[in-house]
């Protein structure tokens, strides 16, 4: 966590994109985890992703053709299906047999659900099982519903980095100083929220939100709200009243040890976010880019390595985050199961 990149965590599953960003019969190349993957959707709907590279010369697949079931290099128009084998070599003659299964390109598993298309990234091979089997399911909302909202950013950072700004509880003051949200850093209050362990993280445990926040007033009475945080890098907010609910994700993909995407997607029961969407995703962006910048002016000082610290209570779940990758880490590396590290505990902290 000291320096510019991370080590990238295997074993699960990443959101790559949103499903509209991948028409009937379109690709869309992507680097993730610094691998080229080719997302694609075939022309009866289904998501497929393929390692993005010819394995006869290396280029690239993406700048070939796709008809909705194979995917043609541009070179020698070697075509391999969705499930990344071979299925034809235009240059073969009759007498020249060649066993196509055995050419791969190389796939991913990959998921479309809830409006997300989530890939897989294995540490040796090892097809998804367990917990891990299928990506993580947002409450509330069934299969086929897909975000009111959504946005994404480059973060010119590693995702360790990232993640301390998903789970900061005292930047706001400081960084998000636009007029409809600005905090007064004078004027500190003081917190104190209760967590506990969770699947594959923690969260904070389910709070009652102020009654006179204007905001959730459109969600009924008795507000409240749920934040987990866990592997990969996804923060899910659940808040429900009585009459609606909002669920948000954010979900940081690393491009690579020292580049990330982070994404933002909202769910709602309500019919409002729609007309307002132009709006609302505006505020999203300023808001996400008022983070991004910092990391960008935080890079300027990683580059000279410096010696960082963490603070209690304001800074422990950094400290959680890095625990509970370790323990993955070394989890894989002793072929056992994940033992989530963390007990439960009440933070206090002013912002």
């Amino acid at each position: 966590m000291q320096g510019l990149t991370a080590t990238l965590i295997r074993g699960l599953w990443y959101v790559a994109v949103p499903g509209d960003a991948v028409k009937p019969g379109a690709m869309l190349p992507k680097t993730l985890l610094g691998e080229p993957v080719l997302i694609g959707r075939g022309n009866d709907g289904r998501v497929f992703a393929l390692r993005n590279l010819c394995p006869h010369r290396g280029i690239p697949l993406h700048y070939g053709t796709f008809d909705g079931e194979a995917v043609a290099c541009s070179y020698h128009g070697w075509k391999f299906g969705r499930d990344g084998g071979c299925v034809e070599i235009p240059s073969l003659r009759e007498d020249q047999p060649v066993d196509l299964p055995k050419i791969r390109c190389g796939a991913y598993p990959c998921v479309e659900r809830q409006g997300l298309i989530w890939i897989y990234f294995a540490k040796d091979g090892e097809a998804p099982s367990g917990s891990e089997a299928e990506p993580p399911r947002l409450p509330v909302f069934g299969h086929d519903v897909a975000p009111a909202l959504k946005i994404v950013l480059p973060f010119p950072c590693s995702t360790d980095h990232a993640a301390f700004g998903l789970m900061d509880p005292t930047h706001a003051a400081f960084v998000h100083t636009s007029w409809w949200f600005k905090k007064d850093p004078t004027k500190l209050r003081p917190k104190e929220k209760a967590f506990e362990p969770s699947e594959l993280g923690w969260r904070m445990v389910r709070h009652a939100l102020p009654p006179q926040n204007i905001a959730y007033k459109v969600l009924g009475q008795n507000v409240s709200t749920e934040i987990s945080y866990r592997l990969p890098g996804l923060r899910i907010e659940e808040i429900r009243g009585d009459r609606h609910a909002v669920v948000g994700l954010t979900a940081i993909t690393p491009v690579d040890a020292e580049n990330t995407e982070v994404h933002q997607f909202f769910w709602v029961s309500t019919g409002w976010a729609k007309p307002l969407r132009p709006l609302l995703e505006h505020l999203m962006t300023v808001f996400l880019d008022q983070d991004r910048v910092v990391v960008v002016r935080q890079r300027e000082g990683l580059e000279a390595k410096p010696k960082l610290m963490l603070i209690n209570d304001a800074d422990t779940q950094a400290r959680w985050w890095m625990r509970v990758k370790d323990e993955w880490l070394e989890a894989q590396a002793e072929g056992r199961p994940f033992a989530n590290p963390l007990k439960p505990m009440v933070l206090r902290w002013r912002s």
